[in-house]
């Protein structure tokens, strides 16, 4: 097995009440439009919720089609539930993507993978030196270590777990452009504002071809 694909599904979703994974655009929910999009791309699915009450919920809402996991931590950040689904992970690469980018790019996915090739990690970089570290490709050993001796140093963030990481590629989003030209796949959706927008991105012709292509 070589490429595992890993989806943060533990937020809080404070803004919402409700589990953000959950939650229904184009009448499924996010962590499935997520799931459904890696599809033929990776060879593994694993899904990192925080608690054990989730488990069933996200069984149901992913028909099985994804390993459902509980965080090992009590601690609520994007790096602890990634430290998860790496040491989960059995491929050598690992694409690792938010529950809630219901529109991410299969094409950009697949190329990040495949860049990543010999590298420690691929990831997208936008022209003001922002990274995209929780929709890029890692491989799976060195950040695994790199990731528990972040963790154990009581660093939380994503970017204190890169800066020990050597051997990094970054893509710059200029570049991606060319397959997905409104960059929609880093759509992130964290309001209930931010889904009324999703569902007028789906009005768009080329949106709703994405959806019917699900």
């Amino acid at each position: 097995m070589s490429r595992s694909g890993i989806i943060l599904a533990g937020g809080l979703s404070s803004r919402f009440g409700q589990d953000k994974g959950l939650l229904q655009l184009a009448g499924k929910p996010l962590v499935k439009l997520v799931l459904d999009t890696v599809d033929n791309v990776v060879d593994e699915k694993i899904v990192v919720v925080s608690c054990r009450e989730q488990v069933d919920k996200y069984l149901k809402a992913t028909d099985a089609s994804a390993s459902i996991i509980v965080d090992k931590t009590d601690v609520h950040s994007p790096l602890a539930g990634a430290l998860t689904g790496f040491e989960e992970a059995r491929g050598e690469y690992s694409l690792l993507l938010p529950c809630d980018t219901p529109f991410a790019s299969r094409d950009i996915l697949s190329l990040l993978l495949e860049l990543c090739t010999g590298r420690n990690a691929c990831i997208p970089r936008w022209p003001n030196g922002y990274v995209e570290s929780l929709q890029a490709v890692y491989r799976t050993g060195p950040v695994l270590e790199a990731s528990n001796a972040t963790f154990l140093a009581g660093k939380l963030n994503m970017q204190a777990m890169l800066d020990r990481l050597q051997c990094i590629r970054y893509v710059s989003t200029l570049v991606l452009e060319q397959l997905d030209p409104e960059l929609k796949t880093f759509f992130n959706i964290n309001t209930p504002l931010d889904l009324k927008r999703a569902e007028q991105m789906l009005s768009r012709p080329s949106s709703r071809a994405f959806a019917l292509s699900k």
